[in-house]
This record gives C-alpha cells, sequence and structure tokens, in this order.
C-alpha cells in the first residue's frame, strides 16, 4: 500500500534533534530502572511481594465502598481495581502490611463479610508471592532484559554487520528505557505484564529496524552514488509507507486491548502502544543515524589509509 507515494525527507539531518530526545527519554529510563532495581518504583506484588485476590460480587460494588470495609478492618495498604464486566473487583495487597503471609486473603475476605453482608462473593483467584521471590523475580527480569539485548546486537551483526548490530541494539536500548521511562514517570505499577510489553516491543522493534536495514543494505550494493546520508535517506523513504502502515495496524490491535481488554491488562496494553510510538521512531531516527556516523567514520578511516 503506497499510503505516502515517493518522498524525499531527510531524516538523517534532524539526527542532532532526535539524539538530544532521544538522550533525555533514556536518562529519565535509567533513572527509572536503578529505581526499580532499588525497590523504590510502584513495584508490583509480581516483584515486591504480597496477595492478589480477584472476588466475584452478586451486586455491584464501588471502589469506595470496598476500600471503607478494608480499612475498617485493618487493611489499608490495598491497590482495587474495579472491573465492571461481572461486578469484579481485583485486590492487591502489599506485603507491608500488618498481616502475616498467607493471611491476607483470609483477612479480605472476613472484611467484606462483615462489612457488606448483603452482597455475597466469590473468590476466582488468589495469588501469595513473598518478598524473597519478589526480590529474585525483580533481580532475575533485569538479567532477562539485559540477554535479550545481548542476543539482538549478536545476530543483527551476523546478518548484517556488526556497525548494524550497534545501531541496532542502541535502538532497542531505547525503546526499553522510553518505556521504564514512562511508567516510573506515571507512577504505573511494574509487574511481569509490564516486563512481557518490553520484550514484546524489543521484539517489534527489532523487526521494524531489520526492515529499514535490508533497503539499505540493498542500495549500498547497487553501489548508489552519492554521501552515505542520502543512500540511507533514500532507503528510510522507500519504505516509509510500510513502516507507517505496519506501526499503524499493530497500533489499532494495541488499542483494542487499551481500551476493551479490560482492567486486568491496561496498563500492558499501555505499554504497548507506547513501545510501538517509540519502536517505530526509534528504527527511524536513532538506528538509521547511528550507522551513518559509524559508516562515516570508518570512510574516513579508509581514506586516511589510501592517503
Amino acid at each position: 500500500m503506497e499510503l505516502l507515494g515517493k518522498t524525499n525527507i531527510d531524516f538523517i539531518g534532524k539526527r542532532n534533534i532526535s539524539f538530544t530526545i532521544s538522550a533525555i527519554i533514556s536518562i529519565l529510563g535509567i533513572i527509572g530502572i536503578i529505581q526499580i532495581g532499588r525497590g523504590a518504583a510502584n513495584m508490583g506484588i509480581d516483584f515486591s511481594g504480597g496477595t492478589s485476590m480477584q472476588l466475584k460480587f452478586t451486586k455491584p460494588l464501588p471502589i469506595a465502598d470496598a476500600r471503607k470495609a478494608l480499612h475498617k478492618n485493618g487493611i489499608a495498604k490495598a491497590d482495587l481495581q474495579e472491573i465492571k464486566d461481572g461486578n469484579k473487583l481485583l485486590i492487591k495487597v502489599d506485603k507491608n502490611t500488618s498481616l502475616a503471609l498467607g493471611k491476607a486473603a483470609e483477612a479480605v475476605q472476613t472484611a467484606f463479610k462483615k462489612e457488606v453482608p448483603d452482597n455475597a462473593f466469590t473468590v476466582e483467584s488468589s495469588t501469595e508471592i513473598g518478598p524473597s521471590i519478589g526480590d529474585k523475580l525483580r533481580k532475575d527480569t533485569l538479567v532477562a532484559v539485559v540477554i535479550s539485548l545481548l542476543g539482538i546486537i549478536l545476530y543483527i551483526a551476523w546478518r548484517f554487520d556488526f556497525k548494524f548490530g550497534i545501531g541496532a541494539i542502541v535502538a532497542t536500548m531505547h525503546d526499553c528505557l522510553a518505556m521504564f521511562a514512562v511508567f516510573y514517570i506515571m507512577d504505573k505499577e511494574i509487574n511481569l505484564l509490564f516486563i512481557t510489553a518490553v520484550l514484546t516491543i524489543a521484539g517489534y522493534s527489532l523487526t521494524d529496524t531489520v526492515v529499514v536495514f535490508d533497503r539499505i543494505r540493498e542500495n549500498l550494493h547497487k553501489n548508489l552514488k552519492g554521501a552515505m546520508d542520502t543512500i540511507f535517506n533514500l532507503s528510510i523513504n522507500e519504505v516509509l509507507s510500510r513502516t507507517i502502515v505496519t506501526s499503524f495496524t499493530v497500533f489499532l490491535a494495541a488499542a483494542s486491548l487499551f481500551f476493551f481488554g479490560g482492567e486486568v491488562i491496561h496498563d500492558f496494553s499501555f505499554a504497548l502502544l507506547i513501545g510501538v510510538l517509540v519502536g517505530t521512531y526509534s528504527s527511524v531516527f536513532v538506528a538509521s543515524p547511528i550507522v551513518v556516523i559509524l559508516e562515516n567514520r570508518a570512510l574516513a578511516k579508509q581514506s586516511e589509509i589510501a592517503a
């Protein structure tokens, strides 16, 4: 689908602006990761430990009434999410409560039976995670993200060239850091679903970058005349329609999850929306300009040696 037709946009020429924006995003993302590693961010019970329950009531129970019932029974540190479809309530009780591990679920049920006796409920799910397990999951997750990024650079270096591998890994790291930055700034919960979204977007960003790199490699093999900036700009413009159409369709799918997928995966789908936008941006404005800089340096060294 030729959405835009033939374009001639100087993407590489705007690299100083894009690098400045990306640097700010990356710094915020690094701060977020440091805080997550320290456990100082809004950590979900997957990483901090605690109790998660999903209750289904016979009648609607407003969040305010549910929170009041829990507070009256000594459960102050609880995160409540209303699932309107089916009168369901998702309750997450932090580990830092006066309740012993394994007692929070029982205390929550007792509180509702006592405060709203006319609204019967059933427990659809209940999960307990100890603090030591949560700490191990947090550390293992960060290790998994690092290993996946290393795998990406090895793959791109093998398929294309080491300079392309560096561009791809920087762009992918940029996308992951951007998602960490947004979630940390907005104080959204960091849990395993968020990490799943980060790794999903890392794969999507890599796919989008590979398409751009494929066209760049084709044009380089054709020995097109002109500066490296010109060849890269030509290649990006040639696949621009494909990039926009693909990103837009993925964005629509993520938007459907965000608006209609329910509260449980709301933050997951939000992370996908952010990731699709950032991943598309980085393929054009981060990965390609980095490779151009590296290619120009290599050509300059070859010229010095030849002279």
